[in-house]
Formats: structure tokens, sequence, C-alpha cells
């Protein structure tokens, strides 16, 4: 299957995980990207892995895919996380009322959540609001957002896929109606060259309506920024999350010595122009101090905003994105009369194996060929075999 080229724009998690399962699959793999890896949305998440406990009132096509993939990643790169659990905590009561439909909620997408007093809830978080009412626990964990991608690469690597760094794509190359690879600038040399492809994969999250534009075919992003604030100090061993629907400022994430409090939520057309609105850092301060006050004293580390790549189109929640899902989605181009061009976007940093190994089936099966997915339960190389 090595005679089969497959090449990946895109080289965040996703992309990772694609060249991952279809390097396991046989195929020979190639992946591009225009600065380092992780560079774009993948390395700038506040490193949740999602229970999906945030979307099982809402979303739960996502809730679901989030807690089947938490429970698979845990298997395949053990150490990545900090198995720490989370609590959705309930400061008014609204969102008592609220909690009654969250727990309906995680039961009907098989998330465990446990209900606890706000006395049982202290004494496992001693810093939470003296305002707290309830609160129920769900397996959200943590992780480095940029090391579990790594190991995705690591073994990519292990198993023949070429990583191009710093590979800019400029055009898309095609013959007839059919794709045959990219046209790409090297920003190291400022070199210009084609590589050539069976089948190209757009796995560049909010960055996909703009790459598929290059091929003739249309991409229903909306790429919404978010802003995220971290504080010097631990305020919680817990990630903490407001017992409401989803909303700003309505999680607390602990990240090794700092505590990520996050996020906001706007839209816009260009995902390389997102801004960091003075309004929205202020209300990551506000939001976050209903659930632990000690985040309005704590010292200020750094603030930045990420774009995510959710599916819609363009006159759908223009205000903020809140309603858009957060599933993930795998284009076929041949639908809108385009020969092999594949785009997986959508999802989250949680979903990123699942995503590829849809994105896989596709491309195979366009291919020809017979080759399972074997990313559930083949462990991935630590991060440090990406660079050595």
């Amino acid at each position: 299957m090595k005679n089969f080229h497959a090449l990946i724009v895109g080289g965040g998690g996703t992309g990772a995980a694609v060249a991952h399962d279809l390097a396991l699959r046989g195929l020979r793999v190639t992946l591009v990207e225009r600065g380092e890896v992780t560079s774009g949305t993948t390395g700038r998440h506040h490193g949740l892995l999602h229970s999906g406990a945030r979307y099982a009132v809402n979303d739960q096509e996502s809730a679901i895919e989030c807690i089947e993939e938490n429970l698979i990643l845990r298997r395949i790169a053990p150490g990545s996380f900090e198995e720490n659990d989370g609590l959705f905590v309930a400061v008014t009561e609204e969102d008592v009322e609220y909690s009654h439909a969250f727990i309906e909620g995680c039961a009907e997408c098989g998330i465990p959540a446990q209900r606890l007093t706000a006395a049982e809830a202290f004494r496992l978080e001693p810093n939470l609001s003296a305002e707290t009412i309830l609160a129920v626990r769900i397996p959200d964990a943590t992780m480095d957002a940029m090391r579990l991608p790594l190991r995705f690469f690591a073994s990519a690597k292990s198993n023949g896929a070429e990583i191009k760094t710093y590979t800019e794509v400029v055009g898309i190359t095609k013959r007839g109606n059919t794709v045959r690879g990219i046209r790409v600038m090297d920003h190291a040399t400022a070199k210009h060259y084609e590589i050539g492809a069976d089948i190209v994969v757009n796995a560049t999250g909010p960055w996909s309506g703009q790459v598929a534009e290059m091929a003739g075919v249309d991409v229903p992003i909306r790429p919404s920024p978010g802003v995220m604030l971290a504080l010097r100090g631990r305020l919680c061993n817990m990630v903490i999350n407001r017992m409401t629907p989803s909303g700003d400022g309505d999680i607390i994430v602990p990240q090794r010595g700092l505590s990520v409090v996050g996020t906001s939520s706007w839209v816009v057309d260009n995902p390389d122009n997102l801004g960091l609105p003075k309004d929205h850092v202020q209300r990551m301060y506000d939001e976050g101090a209903k659930m632990i006050p000690r985040v309005l004293d704590a010292p200020f580390r750094a603030a930045w905003s990420a774009a995510r790549p959710l599916i819609g189109e363009r006159k759908a929640d223009a205000e903020s994105g809140r309603a858009l899902s957060r599933t993930f989605k795998c284009f076929d181009h041949a639908d809108e009369g385009v020969e092999g061009f594949v785009t997986i976007t959508g999802g989250k940093a949680t979903t990123l194996r699942g995503m590829a190994e849809a994105t896989c089936d596709v491309v195979v099966e366009k291919l020809g060929l017979e080759a399972a997915c074997r990313t559930r339960e083949t462990q991935l190389l630590p991060f440090e075999a990406y660079y050595t």
C-alpha cells in the first residue's frame, strides 16, 4: 500500500492523528504545516480532556464522542493526563435547577456523574465559593496541549510518515476535476515546489475553509475565537466547571503551577486575525470568581485567544458561535464534483483520534483499499520520540 501517497495539510492534533492512522494502515504519508507542529489552535487550548459533560444537555452527539475518546486516549496514551476528575458546581438556585437536566443528560450519554453536597465538594476543593450549593463529579482530566499530539506525530514518523514543517500550502494542483497534489512555499528556503499525491486531506481546523477554496469547494466553517486567562498558582486540583449551559468564563483548568480560566466566544472570518478584547479578559476574572473567588487576586501570567473550528453556515449564530455543535464532520468533496480531496474539521482536542478514524475510513475506501483502523488499541510512543 506504500504505492498510495496520502498528503495531509495541517500539523495540529487532527493532522497528527490522521498521519498516525494512515501510516498504521500502510500508506505512504506526507504532512505539511506552515509553522511548527501544534502552532495553531492545537497549541493554544486550555488542555482539557473532556468527559463530554459540558455538552450532555444541548449537544449530546458531541458529548458521546468526548466520553468515548476520553476512555480510548487514557488507554493508548498512558501518562499523558492528570486524571484529576472535574466538578460542575452550582452557586445559584438557577444552577441547581439546571443540575437536574445535567445529571439526566450525563446518564443518557454514558458519562459517570456523582452528585455531591456542598460539604463534600469543599472537602475536595477548599477554594470553592462559599455560595456553592452542590456539585457533580465527572471524569474530566487535564493534559499538555502539545505533548499529546506529539505522541501521535512520533508514532506516525516511526511508521514512515514524513512531517514537513514551515511548509505552507499556496495552491492545489488538479488534473481536470481531480486533485493531484499541492503547491507549497518552504519558509526556511523561500522555495516554491509541488508535492504530488493520490489523495489530499485538509486538516487545517479553522483554516479549512480557506484551503478548501483553493480546491474550488466549500467547507461551512465558522472560526470562533475564545479568550483564555492564565493565573499563577494552582487554585484547584480538579477541573472546575459552572453548572450552567455553555457560557463565558465557565471553566477553570489546573495546569501544573497555573490555573487557566476560559473561555469567551465570538466569530470571525479570518482565523489569523483574532484579537484579544479587554472586556473578554475581564469577563474571565468576573465569571471565574463566581466559582473560585481567589481568581480575582491571583497574579496574572498571560491571556490569549484561540479559534475553534465550528461547523456552521456564515449566517448561523453570527453573534457568538455558542449554539453551534462541537461535533466533527468529514467532507468528501467528490459530492461537489472534486475528486481526491477530503476535509476533516470541527471537533475537540479530545476527539482527535476519532476524527482521524472517520477520515481515514473515507480515504482508504476512496483508494479502493481494505485496511482497518488500528489506533484504538495501539499505544502511542512517548512525546520525546518525536525529537529523538
